[in-house]
């Protein structure tokens, strides 16, 4: 299941930054997150780990994710290494500065387990993922621009 996704705020990057990497500014405008929260003891960035507990489609995921791309008010990767309900999922998040604010997009890959049924499941859930998508960012918008 893919779902990529942008909108333009009226704010520079380096305010829609915090509402990226901020664990309490993610949960304000990711609703399907439970919980989010940097792994260890280091300092986020490349390598540093992601806990996250996201309820989708009924189910309750606890994944656990590496940061794979960090450039400061510009981007976030994330690739799963280990949880429950999916097989496989990788998640970016990208502020584009343009001469008004800025651009966001939202993109996500997430491979179901169950082989056949997965996919067909994931073809099912793909316009329910961008609706919700949809809803984000318009919630990322709101805070950004507040």
């Amino acid at each position: 299941m893919e779902v990529h996704q942008s909108i333009e705020i009226a704010a520079p990057p380096e305010r829609i930054w915090p509402f990226l990497v901020e664990p309490d500014n993610v949960l304000k405008w990711y609703p399907t997150l439970r919980r989010f929260e940097y792994e260890g003891t280091g300092k986020p960035g490349p390598g540093a780990g992601v806990y996250a507990e996201e309820k989708a489609s009924g189910m309750l995921m606890k994944l656990h994710f590496v940061i794979t791309d960090w450039v400061e008010n510009r981007t976030v990767a994330l690739h799963m290494v280990s949880g429950t309900g999916v097989r496989g999922y990788d998640q970016s998040w990208r502020v584009e500065p343009l001469p008004a604010g800025s651009r966001f997009t939202f993109e996500e890959h997430v491979e179901l387990p169950y082989g056949v049924l997965g996919s067909l499941i994931g073809k099912v859930g793909q316009r329910s993922s961008e609706a919700h998508v949809k809803e984000m960012l318009a919630e990322l918008k709101v805070l950004a621009e507040a």
